[in-house]
């Protein structure tokens, strides 16, 4: 009796639990990556922030990527991927439990400090996974397998804003009347410390979830993917290569990447802050996230319908930073009045509702169908004929995630010197810079 194996030599059975194991990773990326869109705006009122210094919040998660990236690709090496992955979690953990003393200070710093050893753990957790969910099958089908990973990730992505917002934003029209109503400074820092404090059961829970998925791994059966014998497939003309900088393809990649994590990040954390600035009540605009990632997450089922089969990965790339370019041009362009009330899902309760929506916020949100695709379809450009240098790229790769925290920074300053609308200009020319990789740039070298 013989069993079916996948291309790298994996059972079936491996390969679809190795799936399913990443798939949860990828949801729990999306849960912890996407509540910083909720945090914005909460931290910006309980520690007294103006735009710009609230967008710290994705500066700390995310430049915690361009640190750790290399020193998790050295872990990796010395722990094999799941353990890695396990190691991961656990660091997550630490962060999440930091939100106490933080939110019991009501001290910013403490926050992002939290904030960036949470993506401490995330690093370490996607520089594992990517590559693995990317080698572990066929090249030419791996962004479908990351769309899949997508969907679980941009799920999990649109359900967190809503729970925490649910938790700690659940009656923050009557939090807002007692703070304008609060008669000194002592009153109000009351209300403060009673608002930073909600945070705290939130993060307790999710940090036993995240030690609890620690220890389950561990006894998990998850193959390792031998990256060494992968390199032979590469051929004699790699074995000339002797430094990652030989690999223009890559680095090319690498800058392209630090502009889509930008943008991606722009869409989904600014998005609720935006809505608040034209006076858009909490209790639609905490749902604007939400619309976002199930932009992106209808993306994603048509990479998982189209790629291969009818559009290659590379021509779905093209198609995407067009339509960002259009969709930011529409962002920016569009009257701020021109509002509607939009048939919407609560994804937690599934209630209906009647979002109320202007067309300007819209057009941000459908920036995540637009940059569905672009990782899924990037990822796998990028580290093409990299052998036995596939972990070193694929660590440059997660450093590329920096973008998240430089250019929101960016933004939030657009967004004090000018207008929360004027500063979207940022995403035309990011989406120009991934434009050019997705024409010209992915084929340097080769």
């Amino acid at each position: 009796m013989t069993t079916s194996t996948s291309s790298n030599g994996i059972s079936r059975k491996d390969y679809i639990f190795s799936i399913t194991i990443i798939g949860l990773f990828f949801f729990i990326f999306g849960f912890v990556t996407w509540l910083n869109g909720i945090l914005i705006p909460f931290l910006r009122t309980a520690c007294e922030l103006n735009d710009f210094q609230a967008y710290f919040v994705t500066f700390a998660f995310y430049i915690s990527y361009f640190v750790m990236a290399l020193p998790s690709s050295a872990v990796l090496k010395k722990t094999g991927f799941k353990n890695g992955m396990s190691l991961g979690l656990f660091v997550m953990a630490v962060g999440a439990l930091i939100f106490i003393p933080a939110a019991l200070a009501r001290n910013y710093a403490l926050f992002l400090t939290g904030l960036f050893i949470e993506g401490t753990g995330l690093a370490l957790l996607q520089t594992a996974s990517n590559p693995y969910i990317t080698i572990i099958g066929p090249r030419e089908s791996a962004a479908k397998r990351i769309s899949i990973m997508g969907i679980a990730n941009k799920f999990a992505g649109a359900i967190a804003p809503i729970i925490l917002a649910s938790v700690i934003l659940k009656d923050s029209h009557i939090l807002d009347e007692r703070l304008a109503g609060a008669a000194d400074a002592l009153s109000r820092a009351v209300i403060l410390d009673e608002m930073a404090q909600r945070v705290i059961m939130p993060y307790i829970v999710m940090a036993v979830i995240l030690v609890l998925l620690g220890l389950l791994l561990r006894f998990a059966h998850l193959p390792e993917v031998d990256t060494e014998a992968e390199d032979e497939a590469v051929g004699e003309a790699n074995l000339k290569k002797t430094s990652i900088w030989q690999f223009p393809h890559l680095l090319l990649g690498v800058v392209a990447l630090f502009f889509y994590v930008g943008v991606e990040v722009i869409a989904g954390d600014t998005i609720i802050r935006y809505g608040q600035s034209l006076n858009i009540a909490m209790d639609s605009a905490k749902y604007y996230t939400s619309l976002t990632l199930v932009a992106m997450i209808l993306g994603y089922l048509m990479g998982i319908i189209f790629i291969p089969k009818y559009i290659s990965q590379g021509n779905a790339l093209k198609i995407c930073t067009i339509l960002g370019v259009i969709f930011s041009l529409g962002a920016i362009l569009t009257p701020d009045h021109i509002v509607f009330t939009m048939p919407f899902i609560d994804l937690v309760t599934f209630k209906p509702l009647d979002l109320v929506l202007p067309l300007t916020v819209l057009f941000v949100a459908l920036l995540g169908l637009a940059n569905a695709l672009v990782w899924p379809a990037m990822w796998p450009l990028a580290i093409t004929g990299l052998g036995r240098f596939t972990k070193t790229g694929s660590a440059m790769l997660i450093m590329a995630i920096a973008g998240g925290a430089i250019l929101p920074l960016v933004y939030g300053k657009l967004a004090v010197d000018f207008s929360t609308q004027t500063a979207y200009w940022i995403c035309v020319p990011s989406y120009l810079v991934i434009m050019y990789y997705a024409f010209i740039g992915h084929k340097a070298g080769k």
